[in-house]
Protein backbone atom coordinates (compact mmCIF):
# COMPACT_ATOMS: atom_id res chain seq x y z
CA UNK A 1 0.00 0.00 0.00
CA UNK A 2 1.48 3.40 -0.92
CA UNK A 3 3.27 5.33 1.90
CA UNK A 4 0.81 8.47 1.60
CA UNK A 5 -2.67 6.21 1.78
CA UNK A 6 -1.49 4.38 4.89
CA UNK A 7 -1.04 7.64 6.73
CA UNK A 8 -3.99 9.19 5.01
CA UNK A 9 -6.26 5.96 6.35
CA UNK A 10 -4.45 6.22 9.60
CA UNK A 11 -5.07 10.40 10.11
CA UNK A 12 -8.89 9.55 9.27
CA UNK A 13 -8.73 6.27 11.87
CA UNK A 14 -7.66 9.01 14.75
CA UNK A 15 -10.26 11.86 13.56
CA UNK A 16 -12.97 9.47 13.35
CA UNK A 17 -11.77 7.94 17.15
CA UNK A 18 -11.59 11.51 18.19
CA UNK A 19 -15.49 12.06 17.15
CA UNK A 20 -16.42 9.36 18.71
CA UNK A 21 -14.43 10.04 21.84
CA UNK A 22 -16.31 13.38 22.40
CA UNK A 23 -19.50 12.30 21.35
CA UNK A 24 -19.99 9.61 23.27
CA UNK A 25 -20.80 9.39 27.47
CA UNK A 26 -23.69 9.84 30.10
CA UNK A 27 -25.06 12.73 27.44
CA UNK A 28 -24.61 11.91 23.58
CA UNK A 29 -24.10 14.43 21.59
CA UNK A 30 -24.68 14.22 17.58
CA UNK A 31 -20.61 14.24 15.49
CA UNK A 32 -22.00 16.90 13.28
CA UNK A 33 -22.72 18.94 16.60
CA UNK A 34 -19.18 18.12 18.03
CA UNK A 35 -17.56 19.39 14.53
CA UNK A 36 -19.54 22.33 14.89
CA UNK A 37 -19.03 23.50 18.09
CA UNK A 38 -15.04 22.93 17.97
CA UNK A 39 -15.33 25.25 14.19
CA UNK A 40 -17.57 27.37 16.06
CA UNK A 41 -14.74 27.94 18.99
CA UNK A 42 -12.01 28.34 15.90
CA UNK A 43 -14.09 31.27 14.53
CA UNK A 44 -17.85 32.03 15.17
CA UNK A 45 -18.36 32.64 11.33
CA UNK A 46 -17.20 28.63 10.44
CA UNK A 47 -20.73 27.30 12.17
CA UNK A 48 -23.91 28.91 13.46
CA UNK A 49 -24.48 27.79 17.16
CA UNK A 50 -27.70 25.89 17.68
CA UNK A 51 -26.40 23.79 20.52
CA UNK A 52 -27.10 24.41 24.79
CA UNK A 53 -24.21 26.05 26.63
CA UNK A 54 -24.34 22.67 28.76
CA UNK A 55 -23.20 20.56 25.57
CA UNK A 56 -20.40 23.05 24.59
CA UNK A 57 -18.97 22.90 27.93
CA UNK A 58 -19.05 18.59 27.78
CA UNK A 59 -17.71 18.88 24.55
CA UNK A 60 -14.97 21.49 24.99
CA UNK A 61 -13.99 21.26 28.68
CA UNK A 62 -14.87 17.78 29.97
CA UNK A 63 -14.60 15.45 26.89
CA UNK A 64 -11.97 17.14 23.91
CA UNK A 65 -8.90 17.30 26.63
CA UNK A 66 -9.59 13.75 28.19
CA UNK A 67 -9.30 13.06 23.76
CA UNK A 68 -6.80 15.26 23.16
CA UNK A 69 -4.56 13.18 26.18
CA UNK A 70 -5.48 9.86 24.96
CA UNK A 71 -4.03 10.53 22.17
CA UNK A 72 -1.21 11.94 22.95
CA UNK A 73 -0.45 9.15 25.56
CA UNK A 74 -1.07 6.61 22.61
CA UNK A 75 1.07 8.64 20.20
CA UNK A 76 4.25 8.81 22.77
CA UNK A 77 3.87 5.54 24.12
CA UNK A 78 3.75 3.73 20.62
CA UNK A 79 6.97 6.02 19.03
CA UNK A 80 8.73 5.76 22.30
CA UNK A 81 8.41 1.66 22.38
CA UNK A 82 9.54 1.78 18.79
CA UNK A 83 12.40 3.90 19.95
CA UNK A 84 13.20 1.43 22.32
CA UNK A 85 13.07 -1.72 20.49
CA UNK A 86 15.62 0.29 18.22
CA UNK A 87 17.74 0.55 21.04
CA UNK A 88 18.39 -2.53 22.68
CA UNK A 89 17.87 -4.13 19.52
CA UNK A 90 14.58 -6.35 20.85
CA UNK A 91 11.72 -6.94 19.28
CA UNK A 92 9.61 -7.47 23.31
CA UNK A 93 10.82 -3.99 24.82
CA UNK A 94 8.47 -1.89 25.89
CA UNK A 95 8.20 0.54 28.02
CA UNK A 96 6.13 -1.23 30.74
CA UNK A 97 7.92 -5.00 30.11
CA UNK A 98 11.25 -3.43 30.66
CA UNK A 99 10.20 -1.57 34.19
CA UNK A 100 10.63 1.94 32.87
CA UNK A 101 6.94 2.61 33.71
CA UNK A 102 7.21 0.71 37.02
CA UNK A 103 9.90 3.41 37.63
CA UNK A 104 8.11 6.51 36.59
CA UNK A 105 5.19 5.05 38.74
CA UNK A 106 7.73 5.17 41.98
CA UNK A 107 8.69 8.51 41.77
CA UNK A 108 4.72 9.83 41.30
CA UNK A 109 3.51 7.40 44.25
CA UNK A 110 6.40 8.85 46.06
CA UNK A 111 4.99 12.60 45.58
CA UNK A 112 1.62 11.62 45.95
CA UNK A 113 1.29 9.93 49.41
CA UNK A 114 3.88 12.18 50.86
CA UNK A 115 2.81 15.32 49.44
CA UNK A 116 5.71 16.52 47.63
CA UNK A 117 5.98 19.34 46.32
CA UNK A 118 9.72 20.70 45.39
CA UNK A 119 8.57 22.15 41.70
CA UNK A 120 5.48 23.18 42.13
CA UNK A 121 3.02 21.81 39.18
CA UNK A 122 6.29 19.94 37.76
CA UNK A 123 6.88 17.92 40.78
CA UNK A 124 4.83 14.95 39.64
CA UNK A 125 6.52 14.70 36.01
CA UNK A 126 9.79 15.63 37.39
CA UNK A 127 9.55 12.78 39.85
CA UNK A 128 8.12 10.10 37.32
CA UNK A 129 11.51 10.99 34.74
CA UNK A 130 13.61 10.25 37.31
CA UNK A 131 12.14 7.10 38.44
CA UNK A 132 12.35 6.11 34.55
CA UNK A 133 15.56 6.81 33.86
CA UNK A 134 16.74 5.15 36.95
CA UNK A 135 14.88 1.95 36.07
CA UNK A 136 16.02 1.68 32.37
CA UNK A 137 19.34 2.64 33.16
CA UNK A 138 19.77 -0.14 35.36
CA UNK A 139 17.70 -3.02 33.67
CA UNK A 140 20.12 -2.29 30.53
CA UNK A 141 22.81 -2.78 32.70
CA UNK A 142 21.41 -5.61 34.21
CA UNK A 143 20.54 -7.41 30.87
CA UNK A 144 24.03 -6.55 29.38
CA UNK A 145 26.71 -9.17 29.92
CA UNK A 146 30.17 -9.08 28.06
CA UNK A 147 28.93 -6.87 25.57
CA UNK A 148 26.29 -8.14 24.35
CA UNK A 149 22.47 -8.73 25.32
CA UNK A 150 20.11 -11.23 24.95
CA UNK A 151 16.30 -11.53 24.61
CA UNK A 152 15.97 -13.74 27.89
CA UNK A 153 18.08 -11.16 29.77
CA UNK A 154 16.48 -8.84 28.67
CA UNK A 155 13.11 -9.92 29.31
CA UNK A 156 14.27 -11.31 32.40
CA UNK A 157 15.71 -8.48 34.18
CA UNK A 158 12.84 -6.11 32.76
CA UNK A 159 9.92 -8.15 34.40
CA UNK A 160 12.48 -8.48 38.03
CA UNK A 161 13.00 -4.90 38.01
CA UNK A 162 9.17 -3.99 37.32
CA UNK A 163 8.17 -6.52 40.41
CA UNK A 164 10.49 -4.59 42.22
CA UNK A 165 9.54 -1.18 41.75
CA UNK A 166 6.08 -2.14 41.66
CA UNK A 167 6.18 -3.63 45.14
CA UNK A 168 8.07 -0.76 46.21
CA UNK A 169 4.98 1.51 44.99
CA UNK A 170 2.36 -0.67 46.57
CA UNK A 171 4.50 -0.58 49.54
CA UNK A 172 4.40 3.08 49.62
CA UNK A 173 0.66 3.42 49.10
CA UNK A 174 -0.16 0.81 51.62
CA UNK A 175 1.44 2.25 54.21
CA UNK A 176 0.22 5.51 53.59
CA UNK A 177 -1.91 7.12 56.32
CA UNK A 178 -4.20 8.65 54.28
CA UNK A 179 -7.32 6.54 52.88
CA UNK A 180 -8.61 9.13 49.98
CA UNK A 181 -4.32 9.02 49.10
CA UNK A 182 -4.50 5.41 49.12
CA UNK A 183 -7.75 4.70 46.76
CA UNK A 184 -6.58 7.73 44.25
CA UNK A 185 -2.72 6.44 44.15
CA UNK A 186 -4.20 2.42 43.16
CA UNK A 187 -6.76 3.77 40.72
CA UNK A 188 -3.93 5.56 39.27
CA UNK A 189 -1.29 2.66 38.97
CA UNK A 190 -4.03 0.89 36.82
CA UNK A 191 -4.36 3.20 34.55
CA UNK A 192 -6.73 5.76 33.06
CA UNK A 193 -7.45 9.26 31.82
CA UNK A 194 -10.63 10.50 34.08
CA UNK A 195 -10.62 13.93 35.54
CA UNK A 196 -8.44 15.08 32.84
CA UNK A 197 -8.54 18.78 32.61
CA UNK A 198 -6.62 21.29 30.06
CA UNK A 199 -4.46 22.05 33.12
CA UNK A 200 -3.15 18.57 32.84
CA UNK A 201 -2.78 18.23 29.03
CA UNK A 202 -0.13 20.48 28.07
CA UNK A 203 3.02 19.02 29.71
CA UNK A 204 2.41 15.57 28.07
CA UNK A 205 1.79 17.09 24.91
CA UNK A 206 5.10 18.98 25.35
CA UNK A 207 6.64 16.50 26.05
CA UNK A 208 5.33 13.99 23.44
CA UNK A 209 5.74 16.39 20.07
CA UNK A 210 9.35 17.50 21.30
CA UNK A 211 10.46 13.83 21.71
CA UNK A 212 8.81 12.84 18.49
CA UNK A 213 10.39 15.62 16.58
CA UNK A 214 13.79 14.59 17.79
CA UNK A 215 13.31 11.05 17.62
CA UNK A 216 12.30 11.77 13.77
CA UNK A 217 15.57 13.89 13.64
CA UNK A 218 17.53 10.56 14.38
CA UNK A 219 16.12 8.42 12.11
CA UNK A 220 19.25 7.46 10.33
CA UNK A 221 21.17 6.21 13.26
CA UNK A 222 18.06 4.24 14.26
CA UNK A 223 18.16 2.69 11.30
CA UNK A 224 21.93 1.91 11.53
CA UNK A 225 21.32 -0.15 14.99
CA UNK A 226 18.74 -2.43 13.41
CA UNK A 227 21.81 -3.63 11.32
CA UNK A 228 23.45 -4.43 14.30
CA UNK A 229 26.13 -2.20 16.83
CA UNK A 230 29.31 -2.89 15.15
CA UNK A 231 28.44 -2.10 11.60
CA UNK A 232 26.42 1.31 13.08
CA UNK A 233 30.07 1.66 14.63
CA UNK A 234 31.91 1.41 11.22
CA UNK A 235 30.03 3.98 9.71
CA UNK A 236 30.77 6.28 12.32
CA UNK A 237 27.70 6.22 14.78
CA UNK A 238 29.09 6.86 18.68
CA UNK A 239 26.42 3.76 19.56
CA UNK A 240 27.33 4.11 23.45
CA UNK A 241 26.77 7.87 23.57
CA UNK A 242 23.68 7.87 20.97
CA UNK A 243 22.35 5.29 23.08
CA UNK A 244 22.11 7.28 26.51
CA UNK A 245 21.17 10.24 24.95
CA UNK A 246 18.20 8.53 23.66
CA UNK A 247 17.49 6.30 27.01
CA UNK A 248 17.19 9.96 28.40
CA UNK A 249 15.00 11.17 26.08
CA UNK A 250 12.85 7.98 26.23
CA UNK A 251 13.18 8.25 30.29
CA UNK A 252 11.22 11.97 29.66
CA UNK A 253 8.47 10.88 27.82
CA UNK A 254 7.49 8.13 29.89
CA UNK A 255 8.01 10.21 32.72
CA UNK A 256 5.45 12.64 31.36
CA UNK A 257 2.98 10.61 30.59
CA UNK A 258 2.79 8.08 33.44
CA UNK A 259 2.51 10.79 35.15
CA UNK A 260 -0.69 12.07 34.03
CA UNK A 261 -1.97 8.49 33.00
CA UNK A 262 -0.94 6.14 35.71
CA UNK A 263 0.90 2.67 34.16
CA UNK A 264 -0.99 2.07 30.40
CA UNK A 265 1.24 -1.22 29.31
CA UNK A 266 1.51 -2.95 25.95
CA UNK A 267 0.54 0.08 23.39
CA UNK A 268 4.71 0.60 22.84
CA UNK A 269 4.38 -2.86 22.33
CA UNK A 270 2.15 -3.63 19.83
CA UNK A 271 1.39 -0.52 17.83
CA UNK A 272 5.64 -0.67 16.63
CA UNK A 273 4.78 -4.48 15.36
CA UNK A 274 1.52 -3.58 13.30
CA UNK A 275 2.61 -0.22 11.85
CA UNK A 276 6.07 -2.40 10.86
CA UNK A 277 3.37 -4.58 8.78
CA UNK A 278 2.42 -1.82 7.16
CA UNK A 279 5.10 0.63 6.20
CA UNK A 280 8.36 -1.27 6.99
CA UNK A 281 10.89 -0.69 9.29
CA UNK A 282 12.42 2.07 8.02
CA UNK A 283 11.96 4.49 11.27
CA UNK A 284 11.59 7.99 8.94
CA UNK A 285 8.36 6.13 7.72
CA UNK A 286 7.92 3.91 10.67
CA UNK A 287 7.57 7.06 13.38
CA UNK A 288 4.94 9.09 11.95
CA UNK A 289 2.27 5.97 11.26
CA UNK A 290 2.84 4.83 14.99
CA UNK A 291 2.19 7.70 16.45
CA UNK A 292 -1.08 8.20 14.76
CA UNK A 293 -1.82 4.25 15.17
CA UNK A 294 -0.86 4.78 18.85
CA UNK A 295 -3.21 7.83 19.36
CA UNK A 296 -6.67 5.98 17.70
CA UNK A 297 -5.84 2.46 19.34
CA UNK A 298 -5.72 4.49 22.78
CA UNK A 299 -8.22 7.18 22.51
CA UNK A 300 -10.68 4.28 21.28
CA UNK A 301 -9.68 1.77 23.85
CA UNK A 302 -10.12 4.94 26.77
CA UNK A 303 -13.69 5.50 25.07
CA UNK A 304 -14.27 1.71 25.81
CA UNK A 305 -13.10 1.60 29.49
CA UNK A 306 -15.40 4.51 30.21
CA UNK A 307 -18.67 3.05 28.01
CA UNK A 308 -18.70 -0.69 28.64
CA UNK A 309 -19.76 -0.39 32.07
CA UNK A 310 -21.19 2.48 32.26
CA UNK A 311 -21.29 4.86 34.89
CA UNK A 312 -18.83 2.79 36.53
CA UNK A 313 -15.11 3.04 34.43
CA UNK A 314 -12.81 0.51 33.97
CA UNK A 315 -9.16 1.70 34.15
CA UNK A 316 -7.75 1.99 30.36
CA UNK A 317 -4.57 0.00 31.62
CA UNK A 318 -6.77 -3.01 32.17
CA UNK A 319 -8.07 -3.10 28.83
CA UNK A 320 -4.51 -2.69 27.21
CA UNK A 321 -3.28 -5.41 29.54
CA UNK A 322 -6.15 -7.60 28.32
CA UNK A 323 -4.82 -7.27 24.15
CA UNK A 324 -1.36 -6.55 25.15
CA UNK A 325 -0.89 -9.77 27.04
CA UNK A 326 -1.90 -12.13 24.66
CA UNK A 327 -0.07 -10.19 21.74
CA UNK A 328 3.22 -10.64 23.88
CA UNK A 329 2.88 -14.59 24.13
CA UNK A 330 1.86 -15.16 20.74
CA UNK A 331 4.98 -12.82 19.63
CA UNK A 332 7.40 -14.81 22.21
CA UNK A 333 6.00 -18.06 20.85
CA UNK A 334 6.55 -16.57 17.08
CA UNK A 335 10.52 -15.59 18.14
CA UNK A 336 11.23 -18.67 20.11
CA UNK A 337 9.98 -20.71 16.31
CA UNK A 338 12.26 -18.74 14.57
Amino acid sequence: MPYGLVLTFLGLLVAGAATAGIAAGSISVPADQVWSILLHRVHPALAEPTWTPVRETIVVDVRLPRVLLAGVVGAGLSVAGMALQALVRNPLADPMLLGVSSGASVGAVLVLVLNLTFFGLFTLPVAAFCGALAALVAVYFLARSGGRMTTVRLVLAGVATAEVLSAVASFLVVTSNDPHKTQSALRWMLGGLAGTTWTTVWIPVGAVLLGTAVLLGVCRPLNLLLAGEEAAAALGLDVHRFRGALFTLVALMIGTIVAVSGQIGFVGLIMPHVVRLLVGADHRRALPAAALLGAAFLITADLAARTLMSPEEIPVGILTALVGGPFFLWLMRRKAAR
